[in-house]
């Protein structure tokens, strides 16, 4: 004999699951802000991903409260995850070899008109727009317009366009780029997902 479980409970036990994961989560990324770790940021990530099945396994609009708290949550996540996880993933892609700046930007080599090679930093102020990026992208996909993001891509792309002529700058861009779109639009789509 099947046991009828209430909607309400089904949408309580979602909404604690949901946010005691995504607090785990916010708490492991921040764990990793200064040096992306591995294991904590593939941990954060599953937690971010489990969330996405449970959502997707038992659909339940949760309580208005607790999707303005989940909302801000989520938010926070993408915005704040994506700084460590964009690092790792860059650093993995290229393993190492591109120098970080002062400015936020990286250290590429420069040709000058005697053809000696001279160190200089490109894409300076790259994490304050992976957190206006991730902030937009997140915001647009919870809000049900996620066209949005191609303006944010385009701007992005505009802004950067001048500062792409080495290959390490295009490089660290691209894949850069992806990852922060990618960890903001799944951590968006939890949010979107859980809240309507």
């Amino acid at each position: 004999m099947l046991l009828a479980v209430p909607e309400a409970l089904i949408a309580a036990v979602v909404s604690i699951f949901l946010f005691l994961a995504m607090c785990a989560a916010l708490a492991l990324v921040l764990v990793s802000i200064r040096q992306p770790r591995t294991l904590p940021l593939s941990i954060s990530a599953g937690l971010v991903v489990l969330g996405i099945l449970v959502v997707a396994v038992l659909p339940q609009n949760v309580p208005l409260l607790m999707g303005l708290i989940l909302g801000l949550l989520g938010t926070a996540l993408a915005v704040l995850g994506g700084n460590p996880i964009t690092r790792h993933v860059l650093t993995l892609a290229t393993r190492g070899r591109v120098q970080d700046g002062d400015a936020g930007g990286i250290i590429v080599p420069s040709a000058t008109d005697d053809d000696h090679e001279r160190p200089h930093e490109v894409m300076r102020g790259g994490t304050t727009i992976g957190y206006l990026e991730r902030l937009a992208v997140t915001l647009a996909i919870v809000a049900g317009y996620p066209e949005a993001i191609a303006v944010v891509v385009a701007v992005k792309g505009i802004g950067r366009f001048s500062e792409l002529a080495s290959a390490e700058a295009r490089e660290r861009f691209i894949i850069g780029t992806l990852a922060s779109l990618i960890w903001a639009a799944v951590v968006g789509a939890l949010v979107r997902l859980a809240v309507w």
